[in-house]
């Protein structure tokens, strides 16, 4: 058995188009973003001014006046001020600053999840739940990390070196500032050129995470059939290969990580050196008082240390902006259906529906619809049958506009559904699907989510009506209980009837029953065909069937074969053609007998 690999993406993306991508969620909260600059300023600036004060307690001192005379309180005391000024204004730009971290964070991710439903039904065919998820958590939160990181690591390392390089340049030997902006320049260039080098391991391990998750969790939800197969090694293999090809790649990433962190503590250790030997050397010549080397000392510390972790941070940066594409990427995928720049909302009328020479195809070697034509006046039930194939059920997802024809069209009281709105559209019809998945929450819930502002009363009316109240009312929580994940703790027959009670509830003008009782017994079935009858009274209904016995009372019945209509009329002059549909009517006779 064989399964796609996932590689990893080729690193083909452009940092700063991510970054620009980043900017307009960040324009959002631009006036916490500059007070938390002004505080980052203050707080660097105290935190320099630290060995200034320090140098002139050490001068003092160093007298033979400054230590019989008197304590050198007030430069003491400043000291003090200062220290306290530098982390009271770090832990100010934290606070003004929570906002804008934890804002874009839930903005980004608000963004993704609308466009993510934005999305046609052929993207989310074709996805991969699992890996879509971790993407989406990835990037959002990475978003976040790379605003800490610029704000708190990176912006504060360099506004500090601007200002120890100033006050070196402007009160001792050049030589001093030229070292220190060298042996930064050779860092940064180290520090980048290694990091672009390993973050092929990171792609890699971020297309393997997203991969294994993808796995995971599809055997998850397909529990059953892995137990029915008793394929739970062959699980536990394909997840077990993807994660060793994640593991050589995350350890690749710490050994280059760890490499690199070598190379920049010996450019530090170099530079740090190179300083303190020429400090200490004006000291022994006089050139130079003890105060100027312990501040001389200090600068490097406050620089080097700082610097020291900037290529863990620009490695993490790295890394965020790699998780952050994927997401950005994401959010570029374009909206295969849209609504037309004029598009006004649907004036549903008397709802009647009309496709008129439709054709379709999911790809162009395969034609699935064919000039179909035909039309649902208001309050009438029309029903199309046909063989598995033959487009039935395309007719319903081309009527909710999941896709857009390629030929013809279809049309709600004489409005081409291309030209309004696919809110308006979806708010004018109501399905009863042939596959009810139900969310993980409660029976009312689920009930309730055709109509979110139904009461209690409205919801058990739906439910009387579906036939499915007395179950419910059976159960120990009663309209409380949790259905599990897709509805997996209750039975195709129950799933259905909380389909049809949810269809009930919302009560469009126009109804889409797609095979609505075929997961019901025979018994269950008769009980609800009254409540399907009832309900579709006064709609524009449009059945697609399996079972022939449920649509005999269909004002019209269309028989489908290749994506064409073959047959079309009522019930009794279809059997009276002896055609396809009295053969279906046959047949299906004959298994019930049986």
């Amino acid at each position: 058995m064989h399964r796609k690999q996932t590689e990893a993406p080729s690193d083909n993306r452009n940092d700063w188009q991510t970054i620009r991508a980043l900017l307009p969620y960040l324009w959002n909260y631009r006036g916490r973003a500059g007070l938390a600059l002004a505080f980052l300023v203050l707080s660097k600036m105290a935190i320099v001014g630290v060995p200034l004060a320090l140098k002139e307690i050490v001068d003092a001192l160093d007298t033979p006046e400054g230590r019989i005379l008197a304590l050198p309180l007030a430069m003491l005391i400043g000291y003090g001020v200062l220290r306290l000024a530098g982390s009271a204004f770090n832990e100010l730009r934290d606070v003004v600053f929570a906002r804008v971290r934890h804002g874009t964070m839930r903005d980004l991710s608000l963004k993704a999840l609308g466009h993510l439903h934005k999305l046609s039904l052929r993207y989310h065919l074709e996805r991969k739940t699992g890996a879509l998820s971790r993407d989406m958590e990835r990037g959002s939160r990475s978003a976040a990390s790379l605003l800490n990181y610029m704000v708190f690591s990176i912006l504060p390392t360099f506004i500090e070196l601007g200002m120890v390089a100033a006050i070196l340049l402007g009160n001792y030997s050049p030589w001093y500032a030229i070292i220190v902006v060298v042996t930064v320049i050779f860092y940064v260039t180290t520090t980048f050129l290694i990091t672009n080098w390993r973050m092929k391991f990171r792609h890699r391990m971020n297309a393997k995470d997203s991969e294994a998750n993808s796995l995971a969790i599809d055997s998850l939800i397909n529990y059953e059939t892995v137990k029915y197969f008793n394929n739970e090694q062959f699980e536990y293999r394909r997840y077990n290969e993807t994660l060793g090809e994640w593991e050589d790649a995350a350890v690749k990433s710490q050994t280059s990580m760890s490499g690199l962190n070598i190379a920049q503590g010996a450019l530090i250790a170099c530079g740090v050196t190179v300083v303190m030997v020429m400090a200490a050397q004006e000291v022994v010549d006089g050139t130079m008082s003890l105060g100027d080397l312990v501040l001389v000392n200090a600068f490097m510390l406050q620089v080097f240390i700082p610097l020291n972790f900037l290529g863990v941070v620009y490695s993490q940066v790295k890394h965020s902006l790699s998780d952050m594409d994927r997401m950005f990427k994401l959010l570029h995928v374009d909206a295969e259906i849209k609504d037309s720049d004029d598009a006004q909302p649907l004036d549903v009328g008397d709802g009647s529906v009309r496709f008129d020479k439709v054709a379709f195809h999911y790809n162009a070697e395969r034609q699935i619809l064919n000039e179909v034509s035909f039309e649902i006046p208001t309050g009438k039930k029309l029903a199309v049958v046909g063989h598995s194939g033959a487009g039935k059920s395309t007719l319903a997802r081309l009527l909710f506009r999941f896709y857009d024809v390629t030929g013809g069209q279809i049309t709600i009281n004489a409005q081409d559904i291309r030209e309004v709105t696919q809110q308006s559209l979806r708010e004018a019809i109501g399905i009863v699907p042939q596959d009810t998945v139900l969310f993980n929450d409660t029976i009312e819930y689920n009930i309730a989510y055709a109509d979110n502002a139904a009461s209690h009363a409205q919801i058990e009316q739906a439910a009387r009506m579906a036939n499915i109240h007395d179950f419910i009312a059976s159960l120990p929580e009663g309209y409380q209980t949790v259905v599990g994940e897709r509805g997996l703790k209750l039975s195709g027959g129950e799933k259905q009837r909380i389909a049809i009670a949810r269809a009930m509830l919302k009560n469009p003008k126009v109804l889409v029953f797609d095979e609505a009782t075929s997961s019901l017994d025979s018994k269950s079935e008769k009980a609800i065909l009254e409540s399907l009858k009832a309900l579709a009274e006064n709609h524009t209904t449009l059945v697609i069937a399996h079972r022939l016995s449920t649509i005999i009372d269909a004002d019209e019945i269309v028989v489908m074969d290749g994506g064409t209509i073959i047959e079309r009329g009522p019930h009794q002059k279809l059997l009276e053609q002896q055609g396809r549909y009295a053969e279906m009517w046959k047949l299906q006779q004959e298994e019930e007998r049986e």
